[in-house]
């Protein structure tokens, strides 16, 4: 049941990165943040008036932090699991298999190193209580002026390549691992497919985040 909750968790936080990045790339568009600004506006605006203003967001956003919570929750568990049944005894029992790539020994220390860029990241860009490139006396900007302003400064750039490392590692295993535990991996033809979209949608996540605040660093955009 664990490994279940953990994967399903995890899907469904691939798939917000995947939308994430979407709209991230409207940053690309040649309007001065237009679109973007409006597509900010859009995601609190959706639901309305069905729903009161900004409450779908908030179901998502609330979602979203129970899904992070479970993942790490399973995470920690099957760590903790693993170590038990191990022993002392078993210290040096060969471990070459599948699950000891590097991405796999490292993911408990790359959530780590998400979950404070995830923190970091809110505080900055939603919260605005970070306000890296902000002139100052400036409390608050728009969506689109917030991320050119952030990313305008190298450090900030890099500290978010880094997270996106960490993070494109993780979802390598993480995408794999998850379609594994719900059963996709019944043959060797399944295993090749799985683990070759396992890498692709780590690449094109980390090209589609970085993209922009490169471009954005170097004068392109902004």
């Amino acid at each position: 049941m664990t490994k279940f909750i953990m994967a399903i968790t995890g899907l469904i936080l691939i798939g917000f990165l995947l939308a994430h990045m979407f709209g991230n790339l409207k940053l690309l568009l040649p309007d001065n943040g237009v679109e973007f600004n409006e597509y900010s506006h859009w995601l609190r605006e959706l639901g309305y008036p069905a729903l009161p203003h900004s409450l779908f967001l908030w179901i998502f956003r609330i979602t979203l932090l129970a899904a992070v919570v479970l993942h790490l929750w399973s995470a920690f568990k099957l760590k903790a699991r693993n170590d038990a049944s191990r022993g002392a005894g078993k210290r040096y029992v060969d471990k070459k298999s599948m699950e000891s790539s590097y991405a796999a020994r490292t993911m408990i220390w790359g959530g780590i190193i998400i979950v404070l860029f995830v923190i970091m990241h809110l505080l900055q860009f939603t919260a605005q209580v970070l306000k890296f490139g902000y002139a100052d006396g400036v409390k608050t900007l728009a969506p689109y002026d917030r991320v050119i302003a952030g990313f305008g400064e190298w450090w900030v750039v890099l500290i978010y390549a880094i997270a996106m490392i960490a993070v494109c590692m993780h979802i390598s295993h993480g995408f794999y691992s998850a379609f594994a535990t719900l059963g996709a991996n019944t043959s060797l033809s399944a295993r090749k497919t799985l683990k070759g979209l396992s890498l692709l949608v780590a690449v094109l996540l980390f090209l589609g985040f970085m993209i922009p605040p490169v471009l954005i660093l170097i004068g392109v955009i902004g």
